[in-house]
């Protein structure tokens, strides 16, 4: 069944990269390779947070270290991932991250803070840490599936080959369609997870002789001498018979660390949080937390409560010749008996784990180098600019230059990791533990409290940076006194300690600037606005927006819309991302967005049609909701040249085809 397993396997590589190279025109821009064009549904959406967090390391590194030490109470990690790390992070950051972060222009978590708080040292130092610290978290992926694959192909085919195949298809598909390559590619993967995990838990406890025998055996085991032997005596110390089937296991406090690490931390973690920033609308964000919420419930859920048996499959997780606990041997061992068609589907299910986790971290790390220190601020060569204006080409010629800079920083972000992987100093858990410990003590509080409190301060943020990586690294120089799990959940809620003292007690923002930066969801936010929301064409869409519009996209501070009444060739709508009447409600910053926007759609209404003239109409008489007609003009067609267009002449209409490809030709020419 050897062949079974590889053809399956290239079959489904196969399917990964060509989603990349169908994504590809989606990428030619910055925000097209980073943010997929700020126009990910809530399925996508949902469903790139969903695999973006659970991956190889929760599967083979996680799932076997925890369920050894805690039985069936590690179930616990997997519901807390679901309620805390998916539910209560998309309720908290979703919409504020996404109204902040498209108020502010940023497109990456560096960014933010060095927009949020004015300082180009904080964006700097930030992107430093991302890039650092999710070099070991890539490396634990790495190793967690090819350890995987080497169980399922034999010893015939080495470790090694299998990290470097991983890595050089995940950097294939990514490098070709950028996100929305991973997130299409996510939704795939997330399908194979769900199956994957839910008929390996139904077979491995048939295995044990049902549910009920599985526990009772498992009710039965203690430590055994290696446990106590090596630091279990902590651990242990209050073991009773039947703790590892009981419900909160033998020893609460230890597990209650575990579950603040894996489910909190994701909230500082660059590549989570960026999810929030490309995701369409408030509709969707309630949708996607649903979705998202019973994804973990299943998946994390389920690997977790998988590792709760592992002590019915293996005698001791201890390895003797290295004198360290090989934890990360557990799950393997465990599913070693399955039968090949069911190994077979194992593989691809830790397959789709890992792949759309490394996507999600090469891109972050990659667009963080490449948008906040390498081009922040040089957007073209002296060359290129001799009259001191900007033009169409050259804005052209940087965005590419900066995707190709992207793509190349890719490369040499999966070539270190790969480095380590090949030659890891630590276990899988390990190496997740100081990466989430470092980047989730560093950004996780000053993040979160940034978008609720103007109280933040520029030296709060510089405190938690020097306490969450400084906690972390000395920790790890000092030989983990404590264990970096329990490291990192101390560096991330000590942050909510330290930025709050530190903020008090240093120079605030000027209150003119936080009003600037807190206008995207204060005075617009009231319970009439909410209510007029609801039936407006351009918010609420749907049935509203049907009888006389087709969705195009969203650009920064735009929706883009085909009219379907086209007796005027190419003729669209721009609306204002915000729901608000007149121009005068926007900040400077906002409509200059906007009108950057509407020359972004115009630029492209030429490029298509070519008219002689494009009308710009903003009435909004009846329906209160800012927003552009824009319309081609043509002299061989008499039809209102030279006067003012009709809101509606309802005389030319087009067949659903006709409007298909007009809305694929608009999505190809604006950058979408």
């Amino acid at each position: 069944m050897l062949w079974f397993k590889a053809v399956l396997t290239l079959a489904f590589l196969a399917v990964m990269v060509g989603i990349g190279v169908y994504s590809r025109k989606h990428s030619r821009s910055v925000d097209g390779f980073v943010l997929g064009g700020r126009n990910v549904g809530a399925w996508l959406t949902a469903f790139a947070f969903g695999t973006s967090y659970f991956s190889a390391v929760v599967f083979v590194g996680y799932a076997g270290q925890f369920g050894w030490k805690y039985g069936l109470s590690s179930t616990w990690i997997g519901i807390g991932n679901a309620v805390i790390g998916s539910f209560l992070a998309w309720v908290v950051l979703a919409r504020r991250t996404r109204l902040m972060t498209q108020h502010l222009q940023s497109r990456t978590m560096p960014d933010f803070f060095g927009t949020r708080f004015d300082s180009e040292g904080l964006r700097i130092v930030a992107s430093v840490i991302a890039f650092v610290f999710l070099i070991p978290y890539t490396a634990g992926v790495y190793m967690g599936i090819s350890k995987l694959f080497e169980l399922g192909f034999g010893s015939a085919v080495p470790y090694e080959f299998w990290a470097v195949l991983m890595a050089t298809l995940t950097a294939g598909y990514v490098i070709l369609g950028g996100y929305k390559a991973t997130a299409i590619n996510d939704f795939v993967q997330g399908i194979v997870m769900l199956v994957g995990i839910s008929a390996v838990i139904a077979l491995v406890i048939h295995h044990q002789g049902g549910l009920a025998t599985a526990v009772d055996k498992l009710a039965a085991v203690a430590p055994n001498a290696d446990d106590l032997a090596q630091r279990g005596k902590e651990l242990y110390a209050n073991f009773k018979p039947g703790d590892f089937a009981s419900c909160f296991g033998p020893a609460k406090m230890s597990l209650l660390g575990v579950v603040v690490l894996t489910s909190l931390g994701t909230w500082g973690l660059p590549q989570m949080v960026g999810k929030f920033y490309s995701i369409t609308d408030e509709k969707a964000i309630r949708r996607g937390t649903v979705i998202s919420t019973i994804f973990a419930f299943v998946v994390a859920g389920g690997c977790y409560f998988l590792g709760g048996f592992g002590r019915l499959f293996v005698k001791t997780a201890f390895n003797s010749e290295s004198g360290k606990f090989a934890f990360d041997s557990i799950i393997p061992q465990m599913l070693s008996g399955l039968p090949e068609a069911l190994m077979a589907l194992v593989m691809l299910l830790v397959l789709s784990a890992s792949m759309s986790t490394l996507a999600s971290l090469v891109l972050t790390s990659s667009s963080t180098m490449t948008l906040d220190i390498i081009f922040r601020d040089k957007i073209s060569g002296f060359d290129e600019v001799p009259s001191g204006q900007i033009d169409d080409s050259v804005a052209a010629r940087v965005e590419r230059r900066k995707v190709v800079v992207m793509r190349v920083l890719i490369v040499f972000f999966i070539v270190i990791s790969l480095m380590i992987a090949l030659k890891p100093p630590h276990f899988i858990a390990q190496l997740m533990g100081i990466s989430w410990g470092a980047l989730a003590g560093a950004f996780l509080a000053p993040f979160l409290l940034a978008l609720y409190w103007k109280g933040v301060t520029r030296a709060g943020v510089w405190a938690c940076f020097a306490w969450g990586v400084g906690i972390t690294v000395v920790n790890m120089l000092l030989g983990n006194p404590i264990n970096p799990i329990d490291c990192g959940a101390i560096a991330m809620l000590g942050g909510f300690v330290v930025v709050p003292i530190v903020s008090l007690v240093s120079p605030r923002l000027p209150a003119r600037a936080l009003d600037k930066v807190f206008a995207c969801y204060s005075d617009r936010r009231e319970e009439p606005y909410r209510l007029e929301m609801k039936t407006c064409g351009y918010c609420a869409e749907g049935g509203y927006l049907d009888p006389f519009g087709i969705k195009i996209g969203e650009l920064p501070m735009s929706k883009v819309y085909l009219f379907k009444e086209q007796s005027h060739k190419g003729r669209v709508i721009v609306a204002c991302k915000l729901h608000v009447s007149e121009i005068t409600a926007l900040t400077s910053d906002e409509r200059d967005a906007f009108f950057k926007d509407v020359d972004r759609v115009a630029r492209a209404i030429h490029k298509l049609y070519s008219p002689e003239k494009v009308n710009y109409g903003a009435y909004g008489d009846t329906g209160h909701h800012l927003h552009f007609h824009l319309v081609p003009k043509y002299k061989d067609d008499d039809f209102e040249w030279g006067n003012v267009f009709a809101m509606n002449p309802k005389r030319k209409f087009l067949e659903e085809s006709e409007y298909s490809e007009m809305v694929s030709a608009y999505r190809d020419a604006i950058g979408l």
